[in-house]
């Protein structure tokens, strides 16, 4: 009996290298992280989803694994095999869950993939340490695993950080800046704070798995600027999915975003169409009676958050949105396609790209 080989879809082949990934990294990150200090060690681990908060064992989601599969897929682009790249793919990884657990104590969000977040458990002195010695970490095992590559596969991921937390400090200052008139938020501003708060690790993790497959810097460089545009769709798609994604999908509650009053790419293209519903938007989210905490408070917030999102569409933002993610995405493929590499790994890359805004699409 002939057997027929079946081509997996994209969506399929996404989850499948990113599923692939994560089985690849996962050991030698419960390695690193049982290194730590016991108390921290126990936040990390809870963090990442491996136990409950009492340490008994526990399988909880742990993430997309989208930076650990940009990595092993930079390295096996230049010719290397995957498992050349597994430190710098554990490296960015413990990054990010640095960064996501410091984000969560700084925007004040009290559940993560539907569990409480490492600072309602374990109280915020805890969580930053716990934060701070994942970042530690990701340098120890980069450096230690990386063997004669691993000093310079080290200094994209002092880059990245350095950009990433740039593109953090930007995005909290946009909460000071009007929501009209002199000083608003741009879209180029915005723009420059996603290629750092969320483009820059997913340009160091293309960097670092290409510096570690022995790619020469100028070919390191353009997978990097393809990760880099990658980051700036998926804060994109995420921007759309913080207003308008099922809560059953994402874990957060549906227009979470205009609820904290952030200045989203959707809000804040809205906020630039010359239409007069883009002053009522402007009136209405300054309003924190009418949409914010106090809001919410009093019971009132829900119409009016569903009337800023209807606002923000009818402005043509989530629209707006949509375009900067695609023409990211495009221009991704664009530097992808500067890469010789074998066809599997082309697909798998391609794979991953597209999943990026089909998320929403």
């Amino acid at each position: 009996m002939t057997t027929i080989a079946h081509t997996p879809t994209p969506h399929t082949l996404a989850a499948l290298t990113t599923r692939r990934a994560r089985a690849l990294t996962e050991p030698l990150l419960r390695e690193a992280v049982s290194r730590l200090e016991p108390w921290m060690a126990l936040i990390s681990s809870y963090h990442l989803g491996w136990c409950r908060a009492d340490g008994s064992p526990a399988e909880s989601d742990s993430g997309k694994a989208v930076r650990p599969a940009l990595a092993l897929l930079a390295a096996e682009a230049v010719g290397a095999p995957a498992e050349a790249a597994l430190p710098g793919a554990a490296a960015v990884e413990l990054v990010h869950n640095f960064s996501l657990i410091h984000d969560d104590i700084m925007d004040g969000d009290e559940e993560r993939r539907r569990r409480p977040t490492a600072w309602k458990e374990y109280g915020v002195p805890g969580a930053i340490l716990a934060g701070d010695a994942l970042q530690v970490l990701a340098f120890d095992v980069l450096l230690a695993g990386g063997g004669p590559l691993g000093q310079v596969a080290a200094g994209h991921l002092t880059l990245a950080l350095r950009e990433l937390v740039d593109g953090q400090a930007r995005d909290i200052q946009f909460a000071a800046r009007p929501w009209s008139g002199p000083g608003t938020v741009t879209v180029a501003e915005y723009r420059a704070m996603a290629m750092g708060k969320t483009g820059a690790l997913l340009a160091g993790a293309s960097a670092i798995g290409a510096v570690l497959g022995g790619a020469d810097e100028p070919l390191a460089r353009t997978l990097a600027e393809a990760g880099g545009q990658l980051g700036l769709a998926f804060q994109c798609v995420d921007d759309i999915l913080g207003i308008w994604g099922d809560p059953a999908v994402t874990g957060k509650p549906v227009r979470g975003d205009l609820r904290e009053r952030k200045k989203s790419l959707p809000v804040i293209a809205a906020l630039a169409a010359s239409e007069s519903a883009a002053d009522q938007l402007a009136d209405l989210l300054a309003d924190r009676q009418s949409v914010g905490d106090e809001g919410a408070a009093e019971g009132g917030s829900e119409t009016a958050l569903l009337k800023a999102a209807d606002l923000i569409e009818e402005c043509g933002g989530r629209r707006a949105c949509e375009r900067e993610a695609e023409l990211a995405l495009a221009r991704a493929h664009d530097l992808l396609d500067l890469v010789p590499m074998p066809a599997e790994v082309r697909a798998q890359y391609t794979a991953l790209a597209d999943s990026c805004v089909a998320r929403v699409t």
